[in-house]
């Protein structure tokens, strides 16, 4: 099922590419009641009523964010989000039952950006699908009208053997090897690395990334900062880089005249 958005697609002579939304919910009254809304909101929707139905989507379809409900019969929604960020660099927010908080905790373990918590209300899904895209890279753009941006242009950091490519968000070792990074993970680091020798507390943190003010959002800062001192701290129990500061939240340590 695939649901346009109900505003024009066309300002004046200009294109206006919309974001592009799954949701993949096995309740039907449910799913075409987000799609509904979403699409009435501005965005592309598409729905699958499983993960197999969502996989075939995936085949012929590009999307910047999806809405998985955990629990579906069949494959559930935390595997079908794992195999959809190992094919595409896509948003995710799960869908999960009130009071399943490992649910979420696994979910954010996996490369989540958000998750919410049935039964919801639209304008909450909207919230969260707001601050997700804010996040993800934009749809592209039909014809390449506008010029490349030159590499001085990047704004770009260094700090130890890691380069991090802010614009094109990515990191690469002392080897030039990329590190696989999620995009949530990147976010995290970017606010770090923008604020470099600052305390930052996790609701700073948590505002700096666009989460939407949930009483969960430090845990999920926390699991953040965790994966993302696996992938950049020699010794993560000893971080360099990502130190922690007890009672108060977490600075970026970036010696001088790195960063340039």
């Amino acid at each position: 099922m695939f649901i346009p958005n109900l505003l024009s697609a066309e300002s004046g002579s200009e294109n206006i590419v919309r974001a592009r939304i799954v949701v993949v919910e096995d309740e039907p009254d449910l799913r075409d009641a987000v799609a509904e809304y979403l699409g009435a909101s501005g965005y592309d929707v598409a729905t699958a009523e499983s993960a197999s139905a969502a996989r075939t989507l995936l085949e012929t379809q590009s999307f910047q964010l999806a809405i998985l409900d955990i629990a579906m019969p069949g494959e559930d929604g935390l595997s079908l989000g794992r195999w959809m960020r190992s094919k595409t660099p896509i948003g995710i927010i799960y869908a999960t039952a009130a009071g399943t908080a490992l649910d979420r905790i696994v979910g954010l373990e996996l490369g989540a950006d958000d998750y919410i918590v049935k039964p919801y209300e639209l304008r909450e899904v909207l919230a969260r699908v707001r601050s997700v895209l804010r996040r993800v890279p934009p749809p592209a753009e039909p014809q390449a009208a506008k010029a490349e941006t030159t590499a001085n242009n990047r704004r770009s950091m260094n700090f130890g053997p890691f380069h991090a490519d802010l614009d094109g968000r990515f990191v690469t070792g002392a080897n030039g090897t990329v590190i696989d990074l999620a995009k949530s993970e990147f976010d995290v680091l970017e606010v770090f690395l923008t604020r470099a020798n600052r305390l930052l507390t996790r609701a700073a943190i948590s505002e700096a990334i666009g989460f939407v003010e949930d009483p969960d959002s430090s845990r999920a800062v926390d699991i953040r900062i965790m994966r993302l001192r696996k992938k950049i701290e020699a010794d993560p129990a000893n971080p360099k880089f990502l130190r922690t500061v007890r009672g108060e939240g977490y600075i970026f340590s970036l010696p001088t005249g790195e960063g340039n």
